[in-house]
């Protein structure tokens, strides 16, 4: 088995008004089919800009990063998309989102689509807002 994530002398600069910020500096990892990797760090040291940049959450400023041997920098934000829902999954250090969750579906189009009661009853059963 190879490689999973490849990231390859990944650079991230932010600009704060006239200032260039730099976040990540020409980092490169690997990380090989099941292995487990814990990314550690005092705050500040660029740990979650890496992590956004490995689930193309964000784009890094040079480097290159690869899953599954597939350079995904220079990749549409469709493709993008496409390959994060299939290929990564992400645990969140907090749950932030759970207390916003609302019971609203949309379609592509944005067009809000009718949920039952009884399906929002369960979700929020399901989740312990109930």
């Amino acid at each position: 088995m190879g490689d999973v994530v490849t990231v390859h002398e990944v650079s991230k600069h932010y600009r704060l008004g006239t200032l260039s910020v730099t976040a990540l500096a020409g980092v490169s990892l690997r990380v090989a089919a099941g292995e487990f990797l814990a990314v550690a760090g005092p705050s500040g040291s660029g740990k979650t800009t890496l992590l956004n940049l490995i689930g193309f959450l964000d784009t890094p400023t040079a480097g290159e990063i690869a899953i599954d041997g597939e350079p995904v920098t220079r990749l549409s934000p469709g493709r993008r998309a496409d390959l994060r829902a299939r290929k990564l999954g992400f645990v969140f250090q907090t749950f932030n989102l759970i207390p916003v969750l609302t019971a609203g579906l949309k379609d592509a189009r944005h067009t809000e689509l009718p949920v039952s009661r009884d399906r929002v009853r369960a979700l929020k059963e399901r989740l312990g807002r109930a």
